[in-house]
């Protein structure tokens, strides 16, 4: 288990570190939100991050983990009496470039999740798993097949024409989510996503492909940040021609 004091250390960063990007959201005007998807919803950490500092008119969270979901629900819960002028809706769907069934990994010790092929063998595991004084031989997470779906069959569906920002948190999955839009990725503003260049997990893209894939559909590259302690940044491209 981690320690008080590591943990104290940890969030007192983490603090930091969001308020760096909430500080470059409100540089760019952003008050009024429209709409808000937050895919890879976790906890709820970010829904309530835009609920607290945004008017958000409607946000849309998804989460792959049934277990992370249900603590998502609770979430839910103290956000909708707090935020009573806000519509709050949350999906557990998983998300990808198309309909198809893949295997996803729930770690047993932390809330973490992925569809991506996992490095045991990495330097960011070794530390963790020193961390938690657990061993590799151990169980360190559990696989289960489950259906995936693209976000703009999602948007279609739903009659969702018009998005004021995109925020992708996937451990790995941001770019086949990108694909999953399609063309209904011209109806986004902001896109808000994180890169790992870690070794902990084997991605079979770079972040050069996220950025083509955004340069090609007209959006530019206007925020990078570091995670503290990790090797894995934070990317805000804004829709050139919405904007």
């Amino acid at each position: 288990m981690i320690n008080f004091f590591t943990l104290k250390v940890l969030n007192f960063f983490d603090f930091l570190y969001k308020k760096k990007i909430l500080d470059f959201l409100k540089s760019l005007k952003l008050r009024n939100l429209d709409i808000v998807i937050d895919v890879g919803a976790h906890e709820g950490e970010m829904q309530s991050f835009f609920l607290k500092n945004f008017n958000v008119k409607k946000i849309i969270s998804f989460e792959a983990s049934e277990i992370n979901f249900l603590k998502l629900k609770k979430k839910v819960e103290y956000n909708k009496r707090k935020f009573i002028n806000s519509k709050i809706l949350i999906e557990n769907l998983a998300l990808g470039k198309e309909r198809e069934k893949k295997i996803f990994k729930q770690f047993v010790e932390t809330s973490s999740s992925t569809f991506s092929d996992i490095n045991i063998n990495s330097k960011y595991f070794k530390k963790k798993f020193q961390l938690l004084n657990k061993k590799k031989k151990d169980g360190f997470f559990e696989e289960k097949q489950i259906q995936l779906m693209p976000l703009n069959e999602y948007l279609e569906n739903n009659k969702i024409d018009k998005i004021d920002v995109l925020k992708i948190d996937t451990e790995g999955y941001e770019f086949e989510i990108l694909q999953g839009l399609k063309n209904q990725i011209k109806v986004i503003d902001i896109i808000f996503f994180e890169h790992h260049y870690d070794d902990m997990i084997n991605k079979s893209y770079t972040y050069s492909d996220i950025h083509n894939l955004l340069e090609k559909n007209n959006f530019e590259k206007i925020f990078k940040c570091k995670m503290p302690f990790r090797k894995t940044f934070e990317y805000i491209y804004k829709n050139k021609v919405n904007n």
